[in-house]
């Protein structure tokens, strides 16, 4: 079907957001814009940071799709005429309901650093005070947020919501007014990141010869091992649905000296898959030779969240229930898959 030409404000927009590793990592995060009776949402397992280059956007038939959602059904429509074979956003549901022209649903570092905390919501009140915004606690993506959502829209306008253990969703008139509201938001909310050691890069590499495992591309992931507050908040339970579903549950930690050769020897025994990525306590993190580019993306990401999170906080971290609904739906499998293979 035709594309109109108001998409391509939000193919710029979002490339620009997607390029920004403090808002968007990896095939996180997603964006839309109304035509009619047309929402054009990012695909599932598709990078935001592709929308200038790549088809990201699929059309749905947005009245179906809002009809489907009151009768509790997750199935998204396409528009008529679609010829599409992507999938919609996880999100899609969530876009359909909000009112605004846009929607813009990002997994903004700071915005988390704070969301993954219990003792928030005085510093939610005062940083974000004049914004039209709503908080709320974690909901499993797609239909369960959707309907925590509308439950709060229905009461009042709100332009900014703010998910736990999740990220940041605002709407706004065009795509540049998203923007600037998610980077307004981020301001208000911003934190200064710890200062972390170096790693131990001959250590790192010794370790790794003869694995599975080499140093991650981004120096900064090394500080989840280094720093022994992002160490500690790391390894005792995952934050938000993209550490899930990309890196697994909590970090796994090992010792500086065979911990790692013995680590590895008990997973070949027991037959389990071996971690995606690994710590090294005071040294370092490595990560699997074939982690896709998505998950070397959720590494950085948990170190620049872990990193802006005081070691004082009180941490609230995703459930086991939590976890393996992540784990276990095939939309996650659909969407790691294809975001593997960019």
């Amino acid at each position: 079907m035709q594309q109109p030409k108001i998409l391509d404000e939000l193919r710029r927009m979002s490339a620009r957001v997607g390029r920004n590793i403090l808002l968007v990592q990896g095939a996180g995060g997603n964006s839309s814009i109304k035509h009619g009776d047309v929402l054009w949402v990012k695909a599932s397992g598709t990078w935001l940071a592709d929308a200038e280059d790549k088809d990201i956007f699929v059309p749905v038939a947005l009245s179906a799709a809002r009809a489907a959602l009151a009768q509790g059904d997750e199935r998204v429509p396409l528009a008529p005429h679609a010829t599409t074979t992507l999938r919609p956003s996880i999100e899609t549901s969530l876009h359909a309901l909000m009112p605004h022209p846009v929607v813009l649903h990002v997994h903004s570092v700071n915005t988390i650093a704070w969301a993954v905390r219990s003792d928030a919501r005085d510093e939610f009140a005062e940083r974000l005070h004049g914004l039209a915004w709503r908080y709320l606690d974690y909901h499993h993506p797609g239909l369960p947020l959707a309907r925590a959502v509308g439950e709060i829209i229905a009461q009042d306008t709100v332009d900014v919501l703010i998910l736990g253990n999740h990220g940041l969703v605002v709407g706004a008139a065009d795509a540049d007014a998203a923007e600037a509201l998610v980077h307004d938001v981020e301001s208000r909310l911003a934190l200064p990141p710890r200062e972390m050691r170096p790693a131990d890069h001959e250590a790192l590499d010794r370790l790794c010869t003869a694995t599975d495992y080499q140093l991650p591309a981004d120096p900064l992931c090394h500080g989840i091992a280094t720093d022994r507050a992002s160490c500690a908040i790391a390894t005792r339970g995952s934050l938000y649905p993209d550490h899930v579903v990309f890196l697994g549950p909590a970090m796994p930690l090992v010792g500086r000296g065979d911990g790692l050769a013995a680590m590895l020897s008990r997973a070949r025994a027991n037959q389990v898959p071996l971690p995606v990525a690994i710590l090294v306590a005071d040294i370092g993190a490595v990560i699997r030779k074939d982690a896709s580019p998505g998950a070397q993306a959720m590494l950085s990401c948990l170190a620049l969240v872990t990193g802006r999170v005081p070691s004082t906080a009180a941490v609230r971290y995703l459930s086991a229930e939590n976890e393996q609904a992540l784990l276990n739906w095939d939309a996650e499998h659909y969407r790691r898959q294809l975001s593997g293979s960019r």
